[in-house]
Formats: structure tokens, C-alpha cells, sequence
């Protein structure tokens, strides 16, 4: 998320102090140097943006059964004095047990490395494409997204440890992209610009649970009306239960 104003103030702080900092309420903050940096209230479609891609991230890990946990308003200590907030943070599941059990602000440091962090552009792009990629490199975190909703583009930077900091893949619409990481999670970039409500997707995924949950009784009913070619109605209905447990559902209880 891009800052667009200071506090007009002229008090440093150490990190340790802005752990425990209180500002004006409703305001977060993010540290740069010692210096607190209010964060504004992020476009309609910047938030839809951040929901999504945080929904589909749960839902992958869920999915593949990974250690991770997928979430926002999390912040990434990058130097001795800054820490930032990215808009979507993916992180070992061990280490957000541990910052949600201290007390203070909720932010990873140096020894918590997220796995990696996106940020969705506003008004002052620059600090995402130069400050804070280079920030996040130096913090060697593995991959960093940079989505510009205002040029359409989309850029994957990772290998921080490059001679020259991060190397960079540039997805536009029209493209699929794909991570560094999980390279099976693969995404329309048009679909990242115009991005689904997270309820629609629910009902979309509900919808496709009892299709094939309506499906799997329908294959039960037809082994037990035509006892010709059982062996292979048995199959397909096996088949179809496995995807039902894929997804988290006991095929015993439908």
C-alpha cells in the first residue's frame, strides 16, 4: 500500500517504541527510518484487489495442506527502524501464531522472514517499484508482487539475492500469471484488474459442492439400479468422492 502523508511531527522512534506507538485512532502506521508515515484509506477497487487474492491464497494453501497462512494488515520489518504494512502477506503458519501472542503491533521481524508480500499501487507508485522493492529484497524476502491497477500491469519480482537485488516477470491482461514459488497457482491478470466479491466466490464454490455431491448420488442410485457394469459405476463414484474430500467434504455424510 502506497503512504501519501506524514505525521507533521518531528519525533523519531526506535521500532521497539513503534511497536507499542499510539496514534490517532483508526489510523495505522507504517515506520520509515524512525519517522511514523500514516496510511490512507486505500481505493474500493485496491481493497477488493487485496480481499481477493487474500481468499484465493487461504484457499490454495487449504488446498495443498501447506504450513502457511495467507492475510493483511500485517507489518514486515525491513530495516532497524522501518516497518511496513503490505497489502497481502504470506507467512509460515508458526510464525503468525508467535506475533499474534506478543503484545504491541502486529509485525514480523527480521528473524520472521514472510514467504511473500504484495503490494497494490495508488497515487504514489514510486515508493512501491523503487523504495520499497529495494527495503524487501535487503530484507531477502523470496518474492514480492507489485500489481499498478493504473498501468494494467502486473510485476513478480523475486531472487532477491541477485547481484543487482530483485529479477522481475511483467504479466498484462490477457496473461496468465504464474508464481515463483507455486508454480501450479496460476491466475488471469484480467481477473486480478476486475476481481470477484469474496461472497460470490463462496457461492461458487458452494454451488460446485452440490453439483458434485448431487453427482456422486446420482452415480450411487445408477450401481444400485443396473447391476450391469457395477465395476465401473463403482469407479466413477469413487472418483467423484476423492474430489469431494479434496475439497474438504466427507463423501460418507452426503
Amino acid at each position: 500500500m502506497t503512504q501519501l502523508t506524514t505525521d507533521i511531527s518531528t519525533q523519531t522512534l526506535t521500532f521497539e517504541e513503534y511497536l507499542f506507538y499510539q496514534g490517532k485512532p483508526d489510523v495505522m502506521y507504517e515506520l520509515y527510518r524512525g519517522q511514523l508515515i500514516a496510511m490512507p484509506i486505500p481505493p474500493g477497487l485496491h481493497t477488493r484487489i487485496c480481499s481477493f487474492l487474500t481468499a484465493l491464497f487461504q484457499r490454495y494453501i487449504v488446498t495443498h495442506d501447506l504450513p502457511l497462512v495467507a492475510t493483511g494488515l500485517t507489518g514486515v520489518r525491513t530495516e532497524d527502524n522501518t516497518s511496513r504494512i503490505p497489502d497481502v502477506v504470506i507467512c509460515y503458519a508458526e510464525l503468525w501464531d508467535r506475533v499474534c501472542r506478543r503484545k504491541g503491533a502486529g509485525v514480523l521481524d527480521f528473524e520472521e522472514k514472510p514467504v511473500m508480500v504484495i503490494e497494490v499501487t495508488s497515487d504514489n507508485w514510486q515508493e512501491d517499484y523503487i523504495r520499497k522493492r529495494a527495503e524487501y529484497a535487503m530484507a531477502n524476502i523470496p518474492e514480492y508482487w507489485i500489481i499498478d491497477p493504473n498501468q494494467s500491469k502486473i510485476q513478480v519480482c523475486f531472487n532477491p539475492n541477485n547481484e543487482k537485488g530483485y529479477e522481475e516477470l511483467e504479466f498484462l491482461p490477457g496473461q496468465d500469471l504464474h508464481l515463483v514459488q507455486f508454480p501450479d497457482f496460476i491466475l488471469p491478470v484480467n481477473r486480478i484488474f476486475s476481481p470477484p466479491l469474496v461472497t460470490d466466490l463462496i457461492r461458487q464454490e458452494q454451488a460446485e459442492r452440490k453439483q458434485l455431491e448431487e453427482r456422486v448420488q446420482e452415480q450411487r442410485q445408477r450401481v444400485q439400479e443396473q447391476p450391469q457394469g457395477v465395476q465401473e459405476e463403482r469407479q466413477r463414484a469413487d472418483r467423484l468422492a476423492q474430489r469431494l474430500r479434496d475439497m474438504g467434504i466427507d463423501p460418507d455424510a452426503v
